[in-house]
C-alpha cells in the first residue's frame, strides 16, 4: 500500500525536552511508527553526552568510557534524515510559552512546536541537614556524578578513607557495590533505615538473604536506623565530610557520602510555565497528566520518571517506556490509511524488576507484596467466634472448598459459639469486611438453622459472584515460600487460595523463572500444574524459551516480545547484536540477555540456520576445537596452523584469530611470545609485555607474590619510578603499577627490576595475574605465573571471589571455582570440601588445564561453566570423579607447562636484539610526545581523552602538494622491521614533524601509512595487528585502542565510516624502504604531530564546554587549517554534535 508521505514543509514540529532513557525511546518508537512522515522530532539534552544507559551506571566504574552505554552509538544519529530528527547536545530548555508554542534553550535559542513532550526526568534528593556544598557528598544519578566521586576518591585525604551509603534500595545497593570496587575506597557502610535491604521489593526474609550476601562482602549494613546530620571539619577553608550521625546518636566515619533517599521529579519547567503539577505547583511532584499522558497545557505532553499520573510517579524504566510506547502510538496509528484506531490509554504500569545487585540476583513480579497488603491495608473488620466440630470421617476423599456435591461428607462443620465456646472444641474467627459488618450483625443475608449451621443465603439484589482470575486478585492469598540460607537463595510465590493462579511474587539468588512467571501473571490464565511444582521443580527445567508463548514479554526495560525476537530471525537477522539494535532487547539493565540469547539460538535451529560458534572468518571452528587440532597434529606456529585448519590457507589472519592463536600456542609450547614467530599473533599489550596507556606509553608491574616484599624492593620501585618519571599506585592485588613508561625504555626498566630480583607479573596477558593472600598464596602464584589461558585468571586463598581460591578448614581446604569480577561479577562456587594439602593443587591443576583446553576465546571461567552442560556438577565429575578418565593428563600437562616457566622480561632485559624493537623510531633517537603531560596530585599523568571523538577523515588530496610532485624519501632499511616468512613486522619512523607507521606482509611486500588512528588521535598503528579478508585477501591495520580497521591500501576505515587515513606507496630498492612523500613542510600542514596532540584544553573544547571555549585560546585544528570540532556548524548555531 502506497504512504501519503508529508513533504517536509508541511511536518509538525514534535519537541522532546531530554535527552534520557525514555525520551530516546520515545524519539526511536515516534520515528519508527511515524511512516507518513507527520513530524519533525526536536530535542536537547542538558548533558554532553548521547543517551546513555543510567540502569548500568555502575559499569562505568569498570570501562570509564561513555560511549560503551550509549543507547545508540554516533552512527545511529548520524543516519537520521535531518528534515525528521535534529538534536543537540550540551543545551537545556529554560521556558516554555505554552500559549506561543515555543521552548527557549540556554543558547538563547528559542524552537517553535506544535507538540512539546515533557521527558526531564528526575534529581535525586538530600534530607534536609545535607548541605549539598560539603566536600565528600554525592549523589548517584548520571555520569557527572559519577565523575565527581570518581575525582574525590583519588585525593590523598580520602585514599583508603571508609564510605557510606544512605539508602538500602536499588540504586543505595547498586552505589555500594560502585565504591567497594574502587580501589582508592577503604571500607564501606549502607546506611538504612529499614532492618533488610531492599524493603521496597522484598520482604524480611528475602531481604535477609541479600543482607547475608552484602555482608560476605565486607560491606557492613547498619539497618532499621535514621542519620540524621553529618560531621564536618574545615581544611583549607573548605567544609569537608567526616562522618554521618545516627538517629541513636552514632557516628559512622566517612569520607564519601552517597545519598540514595529517593528521587524528585524534575516539574520546574513546568510550574514556570504554569502546567499543572502535583501538590499544588510546590515542585517535585511530578506533572499531573491524564490517561493520554496530556498535560494541563494544550499540545503539551509529559512521560517518564516527571509524570505523575493518578497521583503516582514512578522510578523504574519499564512505565516509562511504557508511556513512551503510548504517546508515539497516539501520535501516529489513532488515523491511518486503514482506518481509525481508539487511542491507546494508561493503565497500573508493571512494576517488575529483575536486577543483579552488589553480585546478587533479585527478581520482584506481579503483586509481589499481596499478601503483606491483604494483612495490613484492608479497612476494620468485625470478627464473629464460632465453633469448630471434626465430622465424621467421610466416605470418600473431600473436595475442594468450593465443593457442590450435597451427597459429599463434609470437611469441618461450622457451628455459632455460644457465649463460651464449646469445651474442649478449637475456635475459628471469621472477620467479615467492615461494609458487611452490619448485616453479618443483625442477621441478614444468614439463616439459622437447627445445629447452628451456617448457610449462605441467595439473594437476587447482591452483586453477582466475580470468576476466574478477577474473583482470584481479590479474594484471600496463599504463599509457598523456599529459603536456604546456605546456596544464597529465596523465593517466596503468591497464589489465589484455591492455587489456580499465580499473582505475583519474589526471588534472590535464582531469577531463572522470572520472565516465566511474569508471563502467567500478565496472561491471568489458570495454572496448569500444581503451585508446589514452581518451587520444587518439574524435574525438567528448560531455558531455551520454546515454551514460551510469542506475546511474553523478555525485555521488560524496552517491553520486547519473544514474537518480535522471532520475527527478526525470521526477516534476516542473524546475529545477537543486530537483534539488540533492531528491539532495543537487553540494552537497559540487561538481565534478560542469557534468554534472549537462547531464544535467538532456538529460532536459527527452527529456521534451518546454523549459530556460527566459530573463531572467526578465517577458522570454521571453535577455540576449543582449534586448540584440540594444534595439540593433536603438534603445530606450532600461525602459519602452519592457517595452512591446516584455515578457510584460506595464504590468509593472514585477523584481529581476533591472531591473539586467540598465540594464546593456544602459548598454553601449550611457552615459547617465548616476542619470538619472530610468534611476536605478530601478540595484540599490543602481550607485544610489549607492559599495558598500553593512551598516550602510547606503556604500565609495569612486578610480581609481588602475595604482597610480600622486601624494603630493599620497595626503594628500587621508587628509585626507578623516579628515575623515568613514572606514576605509581598500589593495586588490590597487594602489587605496585609504575604507570607512563616510555616503550623505549621499557628494557631498561626491565633490567632494573630483574637485577632487583623482580620478574614479570604478566599484568599485560590472559594469565595469571595475582593469588591473594598468604604464604599458600605464594606457592600458588609461583606455580601457575606466566600460564596464558582463554582470560586472565586470579586466585585467592581464604578469599572466594576470583577465578579459584582456597579456604582453610580443619580437615584441609575447601577449592571455589569459576568467580570473577568485572561487570557481571560472580561468585566463586564451592566445587570441593576438606581437600587435604596435598591433593588441593592438583585439583586447581585440573581445572585450569580443563578451562584452558575448552573455554571460548575471552570467555571467563563463570561464563565458561555456566554454558557448560551440566554446570558445575558436570564439572565435578570430570574432574573429581575422573568420568572421562583424563585428570592423569591433565596432570601431566599442567606439569609440563609449569616447567617451561621463565621470565619474559628478563629475556628481553639481556638481549640487545630484542631491544631494538622497543624504539619509538626506528629512523631516528629521537623521541616525541603525544599527549600533553598534565600534574594530578603530584604525578605525571596523561591528559584526557575527548569523551566525544568527531569524524576525521584524511585523505591524500588534503596534502598541499600534488602527488606528482612527491618524491622517494629512504626512511629505514630491511632489518629494521626484522621481516620473517612467519609473520608480520611493522616499525614507526618520524619524518620532518610526521610520524608514519611501515608494514611488512609475508608474500605481500611492504605498505605504508600515518601513524595516527583519528578515532582518538592516538599514535599507535605501528603497534596494531594486520589482517585481512579471507575471501579477497584485502590488508589492514587494525588499531590496538578500539579496534578500528583501515586499509593498509586506501586508508578506508572498514568498520567506521567516520574515519580514514592516508596511505603512501613504498619500495624497496637495496635493503632500503623507500616512501612516496611530499616535502616534510607539506606533510606536516596535515599530520604533524603537534596538530594532532591531545591536549586538556583540546578535549575540553572538543567536549563542548562552553567556558573553556570563552577561556582557551586553543583552536582544534584539522587539516588545511579547518577548524575541527565535534561537526559542523549546525542548524541551531553551535558545533555541538550535527552530523
Amino acid at each position: 500500500m502506497a504512504v501519503d508521505v508529508v513533504p517536509p514543509e508541511q511536518r509538525k514540529t514534535v519537541f522532546v525536552v531530554g535527552l534520557g532513557m525514555v525520551g530516546i525511546a520515545f524519539i526511536e518508537k515516534l520515528l519508527n511508527l511515524d511512516t507518513r512522515m507527520k513530524y519533525k522530532v526536536v530535542t536537547c539534552g542538558e548533558e554532553m553526552h548521547l543517551a546513555y544507559n543510567r540502569v548500568a551506571l555502575t559499569d562505568y566504574f569498570q570501562h570509564r568510557n561513555v560511549e560503551k552505554l550509549y543507547l545508540n552509538q554516533p552512527d545511529w544519529y548520524a543516519a537520521q534524515d535531518p528534515s525528521r530528527f535534529q538534536f543537540h547536545v550540551g543545551e537545556a530548555a529554560i521556558s516554555i510559552d505554552t500559549q506561543g508554542h515555543t521552548v527557549t534553550t540556554d543558547k538563547g535559542r528559542t524552537i517553535p512546536y506544535d507538540m512539546c513532550v515533557l521527558a526531564t526526568g528526575s534529581d535525586a534528593t538530600l534530607p534536609s541537614f545535607v548541605n549539598s556544598s560539603v566536600k565528600g557528598i554525592f549523589v548517584y544519578r548520571n555520569i557527572s556524578d559519577l565523575n565527581k566521586l570518581l575525582e574525590y576518591s583519588q585525593t590523598d585525604t580520602v585514599k583508603g578513607q571508609p564510605a557510606a551509603v544512605v539508602g538500602g534500595g536499588l540504586l543505595g545497593l547498586e552505589a555500594a557495590k560502585a565504591l567497594y570496587d574502587l580501589e582508592e575506597v577503604g571500607t564501606v557502610s549502607i546506611i538504612h533505615r529499614q532492618t533488610y535491604p531492599l524493603s521496597r521489593q522484598l520482604d524480611a526474609a528475602g531481604g535477609e538473604i541479600v543482607l547475608r550476601r552484602i555482608e560476605a562482602l565486607g560491606v557492613q549494613v547498619l539497618g532499621n536506623v535514621s542519620p540524621k546530620s553529618i560531621t564536618t571539619e574545615t581544611a583549607d577553608g573548605e567544609e569537608v565530610l567526616t562522618g554521618v550521625e545516627l538517629g541513636n546518636g552514632t557516628v559512622v566515619p566517612c569520607r564519601i557520602a552517597v545519598f540514595s533517599v529517593g528521587i524528585r521529579p524534575r516539574d520546574e519547567l513546568a510550574i514556570a510555565a504554569g502546567i499543572a503539577c502535583e501538590g499544588d505547583n510546590a515542585g517535585g511532584r511530578g506533572v499531573v497528566v491524564d490517561d493520554l499522558l496530556q498535560t494541563s497545557a494544550p499540545d503539551v505532553y509529559a512521560i517518564g520518571e516527571c509524570a505523575s499520573w493518578q497521583g503516582q510517579t514512578y522510578g523504574l524504566i519499564a512505565p516509562g517506556i511504557e508511556m513512551a510506547d503510548i504517546l508515539s502510538f497516539n501520535l501516529t496509528q489513532t488515523a491511518t490509511a486503514v482506518g481509525g484506531f481508539a487511542p491507546r490509554k494508561m493503565n497500573n504500569p508493571d512494576l517488575s524488576t529483575k536486577l543483579k545487585l552488589v553480585g546478587v540476583d533479585v527478581a520482584s513480579f506481579g503483586d509481589y507484596f499481596a499478601d503483606r497488603r491483604q494483612a495490613e491495608d484492608g479497612p476494620s473488620p468485625r470478627s464473629t467466634a464460632y465453633s469448630v466440630r471434626k465430622p465424621a470421617p467421610a466416605t470418600s476423599a473431600p473436595l475442594s472448598h468450593d465443593q457442590r456435591d450435597p451427597f459429599k461428607g463434609k470437611v469441618w462443620e461450622v457451628k455459632e459459639s455460644a457465649a463460651e465456646p464449646v469445651s474442649a472444641a478449637p475456635t475459628l474467627t471469621v472477620t467479615a469486611p467492615a461494609d458487611d459488618a452490619s448485616s453479618v450483625q443483625n442477621g441478614s443475608g444468614v439463616d439459622g438453622k437447627e445445629n447452628g449451621e451456617v448457610q449462605r443465603r441467595a439473594d437476587a439484589s447482591a452483586p453477582r459472584k466475580r470468576h476466574g482470575h478477577a474473583a482470584a486478585t481479590e479474594g484471600p492469598v496463599e504463599t509457598l515460600t523456599y529459603r536456604d540460607p546456605f546456596g544464597g537463595v529465596y523465593k517466596k510465590y503468591i497464589f489465589s487460595a484455591d492455587g489456580k493462579y499465580i499473582l505475583g511474587g519474589m526471588m534472590v539468588g535464582d531469577t531463572n523463572d522470572y520472565v516465566k512467571l511474569l508471563a502467567l501473571v500478565k496472561k491471568k490464565k489458570p495454572l496448569e500444574v500444581p503451585p508446589s511444582q514452581f518451587i520444587a521443580g518439574s524435574g525438567g527445567g528448560d531455558d531455551s524459551g520454546e515454551d514460551l508463548d510469542d506475546d511474553t514479554q523478555i525485555c521488560s526495560c524496552h517491553n520486547v516480545t519473544k514474537g518480535q525476537l522471532a520475527a527478526c530471525v525470521k526477516n534476516g537477522v542473524d546475529s545477537l547484536n543486530d537483534i539488540k539494535q533492531k528491539t532495543k532487547a537487553g540494552t537497559g539493565c540487561g538481565g534478560c540477555m542469557p534468554l534472549v540469547t537462547n531464544i535467538f539460538k532456538s529460532e536459527m535451529r527452527k529456521s534451518g540456520l546454523e549459530v556460527s560458534n566459530n573463531l572467526c572468518p578465517h577458522f570454521a571452528m571453535t577455540r576449543a576445537e582449534l586448540f584440540n587440532v594444534v595439540k593433536i597434529k603438534k603445530l606450532k606456529t600461525f602459519t602452519e596452523i592457517m595452512a591446516s585448519s584455515g578457510v584460506n590457507k595464504d590468509a593472514v589472519g585477523c584481529e581476533i584469530c591472531k591473539p586467540a592463536v598465540g594464546s593456544i600456542l602459548a598454553s601449550l609450547y611457552n615459547e617465548h611470545i616476542m619470538n619472530p614467530v610468534h611476536h605478530a599473533n601478540q595484540d599490543t599489550n602481550d607485544r610489549f609485555m607492559a599495558n598500553i596507556q593512551r598516550n602510547g606509553t606503556f604500565s609495569i608491574i612486578p610480581r609481588i607474590a602475595a604482597g610480600e616484599i622486601t624494603p630493599d624492593k620497595l626503594i628500587v620501585l621508587g628509585q626507578v619510578a623516579k628515575k623515568y618519571g613514572l606514576y605509581t599506585k598500589i593495586t588490590g592485588g597487594q602489587r605496585i603499577d609504575l604507570f607512563g613508561a616510555q616503550k623505549a625504555d621499557l628494557p631498561s626498566i626491565w633490567k632494573e627490576l630483574v637485577d632487583a630480583g623482580f620478574e614479570s607479573g604478566h599484568g599485560y596477558g590472559k594469565a595469571l595475574r595475582t593469588v591473594k593472600s598468604c604464604v599458600v598464596a605464594i606457592a600458588l602464584e609461583e606455580r601457575y605465573k606466566g600460564i596464558r589461558a582463554p582470560h586472565k585468571f586470579k586466585g585467592g586463598v581464604s578469599g572466594c571471589g576470583r577465578t579459584f581460591g582456597l579456604i582453610a578448614t580443619d580437615k584441609g581446604w575447601n577449592i571455589f571455582i569459576c568467580g570473577n569480577g568485572g561487570a557481571n561479577p560472580r561468585h566463586a562456587t564451592l566445587f570441593a570440601t576438606d581437600v587435604p594439602p596435598s591433593h588441593a593443587i592438583r585439583i586447581v591443576d585440573r581445572f585450569l588445564m580443563y578451562y584452558i583446553r575448552t573455554a571460548d576465546k575471552l570467555m571467563r571461567t563463570a561464563r565458561w561453566v555456566e554454558q557448560m552442560d551440566g554446570g558445575i556438577e558436570r564439572l565435578k565429575k570430570i574432574l573429581l570423579e575422573d568420568e572421562l578418565g583424563i585428570c592423569a593428563d591433565l596432570e601431566r600437562e599442567m606439569d609440563e607447562l609449569v616447567g617451561t616457566y621463565y621470565d619474559e622480561w628478563a629475556i628481553v632485559a639481556n638481549d640487545p636484539e630484542r631491544q631494538k624493537q622497543f624504539r619509538q623510531f626506528v629512523n631516528t633517537p629521537q623521541r616525541v610526545q603525544t599527549v600533553e603531560p598534565v600534574v594530578e596530585r603530584g604525578q605525571p599523568r596523561p591528559a584526557d581523552w575527548a569523551k566525544t571523538s568527531p569524524a576525521v577523515h584524511l585523505k591524500a588530496s588534503d596534502i598541499p602538494a600534488p602527488k606528482e610532485t612527491w618524491q622517494w624519501r629512504k626512511l629505514a632499511r630491511v632489518d629494521d622491521l626484522t621481516p620473517t616468512d612467519a609473520g608480520t613486522t611493522s616499525a614507526a619512523v618520524k619524518y620532518g614533524e610526521s610520524q608514519l607507521a611501515i608494514f611488512h606482509v609475508p608474500r605481500r611486500g611492504y605498505f605504508c601509512t600515518q601513524q595516527m588512528c583519528p578515532h582518538k588521535r592516538a599514535f599507535v598503528l605501528e603497534h596494531g595487528l594486520i589482517g585481512d579478508d579471507p575471501n579477497t585477501g584485502n590488508l589492514y591495520i587494525s588499531c590496538p585502542m578500539h579496534k578500528r580497521n583501515f586499509s593498509l591500501t586506501s586508508g578506508a576505515c572498514l568498520n567506521d565510516d567516520n574515519y580514514s587515513i592516508i596511505a603512501f606507496d613504498v619500495r624497496v630498492e637495496d635493503d632500503e624502504i623507500s616512501v612516496l612523500l611530499p616535502e616534510e613542510k607539506d606533510l606536516d600542514a596535515v599530520i604533524a604531530t603537534h596538530r594532532w596532540m591531545v591536549k586538556r584544553d583540546t578535549a575540553q573544547a572538543l567536549d563542548g564546554d562552553a567556558r573553556t571555549k570563552e577561556s582557551s585560546a586553543v583552536e582544534i585544528v584539522g587539516p588545511k587549517d579547518e577548524v575541527v570540532g565535534a561537526g559542523c556548524e549546525s542548524a541551531c548555531g553551535d558545533s555541538k554534535l550535527e552530523w
